[in-house]
Parts: C-alpha cells; structure tokens; sequence
C-alpha cells in the first residue's frame, strides 16, 4: 500500500514536467514531506471544463483530496479507506471502475515511506522501522491515480464551489527491487513516454490502460531508513528524509 509520501515540487517545476500550459498563479499547496490521507496532493488531469462539455480537453494542475469517494457515496467520510487501488482489480471494483475508465491522473512525488516490520533496540520487541523509497536518479515520480467527483447533498447549490468535492486515489502494485524488500505493495508510477495515453479521458480499453502501468522507475528504485518522527503526521520537513540508524 501507499500510506505517505514526499512531494516538495512547486507548481512552476511541475507544470513544466507535465507539459501544463496554464498552472494555478499561486502557490495553493506547500512543500510536504509527510503527505497524509485525506489532506489535499498536487495531481495532473486531462479534462473538459464541468461548465462547458464540448470545450476541449486541456491539462490541468489541481489539488485534490487523497482519499476518493465515489460519487455513489452517502458520505465523503469513506475517502479516508479509499486511499488506494489495487492495480490487479481496479478496472472492475464498483468503487474505481467508473474513475479507470473516464478519469485518471497523475499524482507527483519525490518518493514514498513505507514500513518493514523488525526486531531491535534494547527490548528487543517488533517494531516498525519506516524507509523513505525513491528513484535512485532523484527525478520525480508519477504515481498512476484516479480522480473522482462527489455531490455534497448539504449544499442546495449546484453552483455553489462548495457543492463538489474533488478526491484521488492511488494505484498500487506488486513491490520490486528495493521497494520489495520493505513492503509487499509499492505505488504504481508511470514513465513519461505514458502520461499522455494514461491522462487521455478518450482511452477507454481496460486491457490497453492497464499495459500502461508498468515497473515504478523501471525498478531503479533505492530505499533508506529514516526516523521514526515520519510516523507523526504532525511532523513535517526535509529532516524527515535524513538517514537513520537501525
């Protein structure tokens, strides 16, 4: 599973990495080196505006809320158990499938936490020892997504901002290489020679979107163990990443 990550890019790096032609003019999201469920991640999407159905398609730089509620759901409470599919079944859970066939995105970072169970210390009890996984070339990382809109019904309004709610969640793998030897899942990223095809709302092929989802960093993936401190969500900062002892 993917239950963190790192993602520090700002939106003029990322609007150039993703081919935006017209990124947010403000900085709406900071630096996070502790992305949690539920707060809101940069994502990447090809979509016509809600307004206007015939507009064309153009790509877009948005903050999301990781978590996806389905537009079916009674309550956007269910997001916060949704942060993740499984690349094996999400083409056809009623939950994703919708999303998989019409809206997907990519949700950048610079790498991902995940924990490995082990022995240690002075007690000598398990314990979970976190590792921050990332490409060994330090470039970024386009973990695969799908977006999802939802109809607040305590909103009257259909125009009114307030009345949707836009949510992602993340497609997960089978682990590789350094990632494999922590976690048996892993976040499924995307190569570049993908974004468009996998962004494109006209692919429709299950069979077709889901060769696009291959090996996260052509498995050239390094991972490090890191403090302990990431396990708070209150804590945030590059000091995260900085290598423990274990």
């Amino acid at each position: 599973m993917c239950g963190r990550y790192v993602s520090t890019r700002g939106t003029e790096d990322l609007a150039r990495l993703f081919q935006v032609a017209d990124p947010p003019a403000e900085e709406s999201l900071t630096p996070n080196w502790n992305v949690a469920p539920t707060q809101e991640v940069w994502a990447v999407l090809d979509r016509a505006p809600r307004e206007d159905a015939d507009a064309p398609v153009r790509r877009e730089l948005r903050p999301l809320r990781w978590g996806l509620v389905p537009s079916w759901a009674k309550d956007a409470g269910i997001g916060s158990r949704m942060i993740n599919a499984r690349v094996e079944t999400v083409h056809e859970k009623p939950a994703y499938r919708s999303a998989f066939a019409k809206r997907r995105c990519l949700l950048p970072a610079d790498g991902f936490y995940e924990w490995q169970q082990t022995t240690g210390g002075t007690t000598g009890k398990p314990r979970k020892q976190p590792y921050f996984i990332h490409p060994e070339d330090g470039r970024v990382m386009a973990f695969a997504g799908l977006y999802e809109y939802w109809r607040d019904p305590d909103v009257k309004q259909d125009d009114d901002p307030a009345a949707w709610l836009m949510t992602c969640t993340i497609i997960t793998t089978e682990a590789t290489d350094a990632a494999g030897r922590v976690h048996p899942r892993m976040p499924l990223a995307l190569t570049e020679d993908h974004y468009d095809a996998w962004l494109s709302p006209e692919r429709r092929d299950p069979d077709e979107l889901r060769a696009l989802l291959t090996r996260p960093a052509d498995g050239r993936l390094a991972a490090r163990p890191v403090s302990t401190a990431v396990n708070n969500v209150r804590n945030n900062g590059p000091h995260l990443l900085e290598e423990a002892s274990v």
